[in-house]
């Protein structure tokens, strides 16, 4: 018989503890309603828990055919000049699309709501503080060269590390209290 001491293990980090780094993400000029955090956690394994909640995500398809949206880790924590900054996709390992420390799955919005967590085992703390978090306007496709034909940069956060003596995480969106109060467009 295998012992598993905690099998909801990634849950209780995301339940108990602060993260150790923050992205509040913004939307370009073409999408300035478009906001979220994404939050990193330390885990006992080598990785990084990310969890991700964004707002206001433009959607192409007719109300409720989800829309997806590519989502990675830029090289550069600048989020200026319309996210023209930001460099291309971490890529620590020198490997070929999509096998960059800074990809991850696509977001899948529904009515301009997404709401993701996921385990990359690729990154840690350290190596994503000053990066940026990038959203795509279109999803990336996993093939194509350098970095999946994902689109426009629509919206950027900066990687920052949360402050231990910090008591509050930031409620950067208050007047959002659930998805379902999110307009469609």
């Amino acid at each position: 018989m295998i012992f598993y001491p905690c099998h909801d293990l990634f849950m209780d980090i995301l339940h108990n503890n602060l993260p150790q780094a923050i992205a509040m993400v913004h939307g370009n000029s073409d999408h300035p309603d478009l906001k979220g955090t994404v939050r990193f956690y330390k885990t006992p394994y080598e990785g990084v828990l990310i969890s991700a909640e964004l707002y206001h995500l433009p959607h192409r398809m007719p109300a409720g055919i989800p829309t997806f949206y590519g989502f990675h880790i830029h090289e550069n924590g600048d989020c200026s000049d319309q996210f023209n900054n930001t460099g291309g996709h971490l890529n620590l390992m020198g490997q070929p699309h999509p096998h960059h420390t800074g990809d991850l799955p696509p977001l899948l919005s529904t009515s301009g709501y997404a709401f993701m967590n996921v385990y990359a085992e690729q990154l840690s703390i350290p190596q994503i503080i000053g990066r940026s978090v990038i959203v795509h306007d279109n999803v990336d496709d996993f093939t194509t060269q350098p970095s999946g034909n994902s689109g426009n940069k629509i919206a950027c956060g900066v990687i920052t590390p949360i402050r231990r003596g910090d008591s509050t995480m930031p409620a950067p969106f208050p007047s959002v209290s659930s998805p379902s109060s999110v307009s469609s467009e």
